[in-house]
């Protein structure tokens, strides 16, 4: 038994850097990789060549140390008595939910003693003492802490991955996870009688460090099968399935060292004589001597920088009876990419002690190997898992891999970056792919964020929601069909223009037909009568006291004015006006005595289903959804709002809608709002200038569902949609490797064609059935509802009963 500070080969961090007790330098940085994913073919070869500058740039001698930690961590709830039923719901959905938390940090060791050789004979771990340099000249570390820096500028240079410098605080944290292999801080025993132990856990150790173990083919990325179909292929890191896509503990760890190129030529073509004198005694050494010859040649013509490089995966358990279980998932994951990884057992101590950030220098060069560092490039892992933002704004979806709980912002956040110029979205889905159920997701956690949310539908996908926040439903029924009151003021309220002009527009709508048109007389006379309405004293304001106003006060107004029929028919205007008063046929429609204050109701949803080929209702209901979001616009200083529209968008453009769509698009971003138009079929893209030229030019988030339907002619949607070649792979990709135990489906969100991701929509059972539209459940919510007398208890009670 030995303590660990007498045979630590550490001596301390001084001005930030880590020192050996050899006198080896090290400086080290922490690395923020870009996601799983997200990358494009052409975005990996762009790190693979940012990570190349960064090895030539690095002087002889000097080791590249890169470490990504791949830790597995339980998502924890958070039962805030501030959230509501469904937010606990999703709490207690996720809470325990396992993933893997990345870290990456890269490590650059400058050695006292460039020429020092070092194998598993003469490791650190196995000598009594040190011995250090002489002296150690400032300005060489001077120098070597400017060339660090100018190479990981190299790296961030990329745009893809941010680097920080660890302190000295970090630096010591790093050494002490590193020792225990956990982030809890406590110190653990290592045991190395028996391969690797440490503390409680039971170490596995596979290396890449020799020719042998190498696969035959390697590059910057590698086709992800899963993902991938007959006419994509959907790229992933070269290591990334044993790296983010192993779910276990485990530790990978990248060494390549920068040789000295005069020095090892001259090296290699020793070997090839000697090679060459042996070769008459064996055809093994013929063919060794022509594996030699060729290395040097490509080395010399192509100008090729040889290095010399060690790859390992530590993966570790607390339980020895599923140590082989843990061996068997490593060598799956390794061999995917046609490696043939070695388990080490009597190296594996000394491989362990050369990990220590700081000991790179203690590698042992007969675990290493000879290559191009094109080729070694390849084996730097360049991904990290789903990154969450933290708290703020967002909507909650899941990472692809493990559905963790993500907060994920495509509206603020987007805009300060400048990463869009405009909150408005678009949803394209097929029948079934899971619109009407994301936007339902989306509108709820809009709407406990405190928006003011106006939805137009048809199908009723959102009665559900609608009655767990306790909005506003307006619908037509026979028993109780439509009403509104825009002639309504609350108590000491006044009339002001943009009230006055709206209700001019409505009675200008019901008075002419689309193609007929009024004059300037009419139009000034009607602004005298709404004018003169709104200065008389009237008990209830709606439109049968407007109507008697206007056959009574007004009447005799424009008798004693003596104005021209020809110039303002009010008996025309009073007859076609007769339906909608009281004993008309549609008298109800704009008496209303309920929901009167629609500006402050913070969830409106207008269902247009059994209206939306009415001549005359759905024209009026039009104007009313226009007066209520317009007024939210204007009056409502510094609050979210929301305008949806579903598939009744094609319904409401028979009714002169289309100007407003085109107002909203283009202005709701000065008024702190945005507007969402969902559609379920591509050719509607094509068929609506509307939607082609309004709403998917003014919409910089573009939300897609499963368009796999589409995928022998999606080209077309490619270029209708203006997808990058990135974005195609990712779309194509959706709900082609789904969780079978798990109940979700996939979206794919772009913003603005320069960030785009894949989500999960995973929801809790109790989320689930009030957001279903699924028509058979759709009947269970309701009669739960009305047994229990609330749409949570309804709820509550069938979730409770079928889990059962």
């Amino acid at each position: 038994m030995k303590s660990i500070s007498d045979i630590l080969p550490l001596y301390g961090v001084e001005h930030d850097i880590l020192l050996s007790k050899r006198g080896d330098l090290t400086i080290a940085y922490r690395l923020e990789l870009p996601e799983l994913f997200t990358l494009s073919v052409s975005d990996y070869e762009t790190l693979h060549q940012s990570w190349l500058k960064l090895i030539r740039l690095l002087p002889d001698g000097c080791l590249l140390h890169k470490q990504d930690w791949f830790l597995e961590e339980r998502f924890v709830g958070d039962f805030q008595e501030t959230q509501g039923f469904l937010g606990r719901s999703s709490e207690r959905h996720f809470n325990e939910r396992p993933f893997i938390q990345q870290h990456s940090y890269l490590m650059l060791t400058m050695p006292a003693n460039t020429s020092r050789k070092v194998n598993s004979l003469y490791s650190s771990l196995l000598q009594k003492r040190f011995v250090p340099a002489e002296t150690m000249d400032p300005a060489f570390a001077l120098s070597f802490e400017s060339v660090c820096s100018q190479a990981v500028r190299l790296l961030a240079d990329s745009g893809l991955i941010r680097c920080s410098r660890l302190q000295q605080d970090a630096l010591v944290q790093l050494v002490n996870e590193y020792l225990s292999l956990d982030t809890d801080g406590l110190r653990r025993d290592l045991d190395f009688q028996d391969g690797v132990r440490v503390g409680e856990n039971h170490c596995v150790l596979y290396t890449i460090g020799d020719t042998a173990a190498l696969p035959s083919h390697c590059g910057p990325s590698i086709r992800f099968d899963p993902y991938s179909t007959d006419t994509s292929k959907f790229p992933i890191g070269f290591v990334s399935s044993f790296c983010q896509l192993l779910p276990v503990n485990h530790l990978y760890q990248q060494f390549i060292k920068i040789e000295n190129q005069g020095e090892l030529v001259e090296r290699l073509e020793k070997k090839r004589l000697r090679l060459q004198s042996l070769s008459a005694y064996s055809r093994e050494n013929a063919f060794a001597r022509d594996a030699v010859n060729l290395f040097l040649q490509e080395a010399v013509a192509d100008q090729r920088q040889i290095v010399s490089a060690h790859f390992n995966l530590l993966a570790w358990t607390e339980q020895e009876s599923v140590l082989q279980a843990l061996r068997n998932q490593c060598l799956t994951a390794m061999s995917t990419i046609d490696a043939f990884p070695k388990l080490e057992t009597v190296g594996a101590p000394q491989l362990y002690w050369a990990g220590i950030p700081g000991n790179a220098a203690d590698l042992p060069s007969n675990e290493t190997f000879l290559s191009f560092a094109n080729q070694a490039a390849c084996f730097l892992n360049t991904e990290t898992g789903a990154v969450t933002k933290g708290q703020g704004f967002g909507i909650r979806l899941g990472d692809r891999v493990s559905g963790r709980p993500l907060l994920v912002d495509i509206s603020d956040g987007p805009m300060k970056q400048g990463l869009i110029a405009n909150r408005n979205k678009v949803i394209i889905s097929p029948s079934g792919g899971g619109k009407s159920f994301t936007l339902n997701h989306i509108a709820r956690s809009y709407h406990e964020q405190g928006a003011h949310i106006v939805l137009i539908d048809i199908g009723h996908s959102y009665r559900g929601l609608c009655s767990m926040v306790n909005g506003t439903y307006f619908t037509y029924l026979d028993e109780r069909p439509l009403c509104f009151n825009p002639f309504f003021l609350p108590a000491g309220v006044t009339a002001d223009g943009e009230k006055k002009e709206s209700i001019k527009t409505l009675i200008l709508a019901l008075w002419k037909k689309d193609d007929e048109h009024f004059t300037r007389s009419e139009y000034v006379a009607l602004s005298n009568a709404v004018q003169g309405y709104y200065e008389k004293e009237i008990g209830f304001r709606c439109f049968d006291s407007f109507y008697t106003f206007l056959s009574n006060d007004y009447s005799i107004q424009m008798k004693a004015e003596v104005i021209n029929p020809s110039d303002f028919d009010l008996n025309n205007l009073l007859f076609v006006l007769r339906p909608y008063y009281k004993g008309g046929e549609f008298d109800y429609l704009l008496n209303g005595q309920e929901n009167l204050d629609l500006l402050h109701e913070r969830f409106i949803v207008f269902e247009l289903d059994t209206i939306k080929d009415h001549p005359i209702l759905l024209p009026v209901v039009t104007i009313m959804i226009m007066d209520v979001f317009i007024a939210k616009m204007r009056q409502l200083k510094g609050e979210r709002k929301m305008l949806v529209i579903e598939e009744a968008w094609k319904a409401l453009m028979r009714t002169g809608m289309a100007e407003f769509i085109k107002f909203v698009y283009k202005t709701l971003r000065k008024y702190f709002g945005e507007a969402i138009v969902v559609t379920q079929e591509v050719e509607d893209i094509l068929s609506s200038p509307i939607v082609k030229q309004t709403i998917i030019a003014n919409s910089d988030c573009m939300i897609l569902m499963d368009l796999s339907r589409y995928e022998n002619k999606f080209q077309e949607v490619q270029s209708m949609l203006g997808l990058t070649e990135k974005e195609r792979t990712m779309v194509l990709s959706l709900n082609k490797a789904n969780d079978p135990d798990k109940k979700y489906k996939e979206v794919f969100v772009s913003l603005a064609h320069r960030q785009s991701k894949v989500y999960r929509v995973e929801v809790s059972p109790e989320e689930y059935y009030c957001y279903t539209t699924e028509e058979k459940e759709k009947l269970m919510v309701t009669k739960a509802a009305h047994e229990w007398g609330s749409m949570e208890a309804g709820i509550q009670s069938m979730v409770a009963h079928l889990q059962k």
